[in-house]
């Protein structure tokens, strides 16, 4: 009887100590995503900003016109920078992109290659028959994602300079009512008669209209650069605040399940206890009665 309510014990502890551990990295999670969404929610001001920049300078350089909607090309090497994680208990944060991936470039004819922001991602897409190419570490604070998309637009730059017609699409989790997140494709180069049209197109806030000055080629390329950084921005913060939720409803569900295994456990510690004492307090009085007898 001592083995077993020790072995109890024990695994009391453990439930415990897991416990704990499954608390502090709730709380992590939440402080997390609290940061991200921050940081996305203030880049929306400034992408609509850069946004509005676009059509003014697209309305300068080339007035739009009314011809039939040009569609996209699926012609041409296509790169899918596809963010993912590095770490784990993200629930089927990992798979659900995956997955993604897969369908979406699978209906396109041309030449594909994948770069993954992520070990894990990388690791999936890996079994796939996609060409995994470059591999970047996910960032692990708002501070250094900066750095990260200067080098994925570095590697950009260099792959356009090979492949002329090279097409840009990144992958991502976008949060979605609290827990939940969407996978997410955006077509990111080349920028198409389709964008510059959707651009130009765009209805300035005030009666006002703007005027650029000086060079409009160089205020163009300043707000398109501004333009892809940006986006590469916010993918990764939405992703990262994803999976800091996906985390978060790990966390919240493992932690539920140690509490029904800790009351399961308490129980049947107290129930054996208690019968191990019943036992106990029987062979008390049944020897108490045998001297009795004598």
């Amino acid at each position: 009887m001592s083995d077993t309510t020790a072995s109890l014990g024990r695994k009391i502890g453990t439930a415990g100590d897991l416990q704990s551990v499954v608390r502090t990295m709730k709380a992590v999670a939440a402080s997390n995503i609290t940061q991200y969404e921050h940081a996305v929610a203030a880049l929306d001001d400034y992408y609509r900003t850069v946004q509005l920049g676009l059509g003014a300078c697209l309305r300068e350089i080339a007035p739009p016109a009314a011809p039939a909607p040009i569609k996209r090309k699926d012609t041409g090497f296509i790169a899918a920078v596809v963010f993912g994680s590095d770490q784990g208990l993200v629930g089927q944060f990992n798979d659900v992109m995956a997955d993604f991936v897969i369908k979406t470039l699978a209906v396109l004819p041309s030449s594909k290659m994948v770069w993954t922001i992520g070990e894990r991602i990388r690791s999936r897409l890996t079994e796939s028959d996609l060409v995994v190419g470059h591999s970047f570490t996910l960032p692990v604070s708002i501070d250094a994602i900066t750095p990260l998309v200067g080098k994925i637009l570095i590697d950009i730059e260099a792959l356009r300079e090979k492949e002329e017609t090279a097409h840009i699409c990144i992958f991502y989790n976008s949060p979605h009512l609290g827990s939940n997140y969407w996978p997410t494709c955006q077509h990111l180069l080349p920028l198409d008669a389709v964008w510059q049209r959707d651009m130009a197109a765009m209805a300035w806030p005030t009666h006002i209209l703007p005027e650029v000055m000086n060079d409009s080629h160089a205020t163009l390329l300043a707000f398109v650069r501004e333009y892809l950084f940006v986006s590469l921005f916010r993918a990764c913060a939405e992703s990262l605040a994803s999976e800091n939720a996906s985390r978060l409803a790990a966390m919240q569900r493992a932690e539920k399940n140690i509490d029904e295994l800790l009351e399961d456990l308490s129980r049947a510690f107290h129930r054996l206890r208690q019968s191990g004492i019943d036992d106990e307090l029987f062979d008390v009085i049944t020897g108490f009665e045998a001297l009795a007898r004598d």
